[in-house]
């Protein structure tokens, strides 16, 4: 039992609120079971068969006690509810200067790479105490939950759809990161370990590139440089450009840019209209385009391959990045994934 403690250890900015709202919880449930059990039992010792009690002019209806039994629980109800709103809302809205890692769920392992310096954890994450990290989680097959009970922190990853949530922990140790969605035969051995370092420990664990750590990948460019050789190796260029053209829009700039689509309705460019476009591009058409050319579908890429993808446009017109989107060319990729052009005939 003591890898496994009834009540965990509080080691992230959200715990302790977490655990207050669960207290208050629990209180309230004994409270009204103790008080429930205690009114039953007291009216079926006081009316029960053969006790001398007056049961003339029975009261069969009264307003006082129904507002009694119905306005205090709810005022608590929604007491609790706004208070646990907060958390709720607060830990699927990370800070904007938050560390972010790109995390795929695959059966049955955690896959992980730090956006900054590109760094790849398998079942490890390593991270700085007292810094805010942003997790950006997709499922490779079925649906994971990414779960680490002592910052009381818990987040699905989907197939197919980006989800988001962070923590900041405040205590330097490891601790044990579960998958809590039953996902198949191996679904108990699909966990790891979350390393919290110092400052000074990390910075030295960053600067090694992790590689005292069995659990990390050779590779280790940033996944804005890896989407960029992606990018050039599918001659993406050779349509999207820096600027919009007749045969593809540009994609400088677009993330988080509202888009019109073909039917006129209008979406935000975030990962998952990125992820949509790449995987299904009909889906995403944009008006005026598609008469005269279609994109054909990437949807065999890897859900690492598609985070790098969407890294290098997020950072295309980013401040200070300046605008480097490379041409491509059609003979540096594979002859089965070269961006073929449709030309379909134009009917206006």
């Amino acid at each position: 039992m003591n890898n496994f403690p009834i009540w965990p250890e509080q080691a992230s900015t959200f715990a302790t609120e977490v655990d207050n709202i669960s207290f208050v919880l629990i209180g309230l449930t004994v409270f009204f079971t103790v008080a429930v059990m205690l009114a039953l039992i007291f009216f079926a010792i006081r009316y029960r068969r053969g006790a001398k009690v007056d049961r003339s002019n029975p009261v069969h209806t009264s307003h006082t006690l129904e507002l009694a039994w119905s306005v205090p629980p709810l005022i608590i109800a929604l007491g609790v509810f706004t208070w646990a709103v907060i958390p709720f809302a607060s830990v699927y809205n990370p800070p904007k200067d938050a560390d972010e890692i790109y995390v795929v769920g695959k059966r049955w392992m955690w896959h992980l790479q730090h956006a900054d310096s590109g760094i790849r954890e398998n079942n490890e994450l390593h991270v700085p105490i007292d810094r805010p990290t942003k997790l950006t989680l997709i499922s490779q097959d079925v649906i994971h939950g990414f779960y680490v009970p002592e910052f009381r922190v818990k987040r699905d990853a989907i197939p197919g759809y980006y989800t988001t949530c962070w923590f900041q922990p405040t205590k330097v140790g490891k601790y044990f990161l579960f998958c809590t969605e039953y996902c198949g035969t191996n679904h108990s051995q699909m966990g790891g370990w979350v390393y919290v370092l110092s400052r000074a420990d990390y910075t030295r664990w960053e600067g090694d590139k992790g590689r005292k750590s069995g659990a990390v990948e050779t590779i280790q460019e940033s996944p804005t440089e890896q989407g960029q050789s992606l990018y050039r190796q599918y001659a993406c260029g050779n349509c999207h450009t820096a600027s919009d053209t007749s045969r593809a829009p540009s994609l400088v700039g677009i993330y988080g840019k509202s888009r019109t689509l073909a039917d006129s309705s209008t979406v935000v460019a975030d990962r998952n209209y990125l992820r949509k476009s790449i995987i299904n591009p009909d889906a995403t058409l944009l008006k005026g385009y598609g008469a005269v050319t279609r994109m054909p579908s990437y949807k065999d890429l890897s859900e690492d391959d598609i985070n790098q993808l969407i890294a290098y446009i997020q950072s295309l017109g980013a401040s200070g990045s300046g605008v480097n989107v490379p041409a491509g060319s059609p003979s540096s990729a594979p002859a089965s994934r070269q961006h073929r052009t449709t030309i379909i005939r134009n009917s206006r």
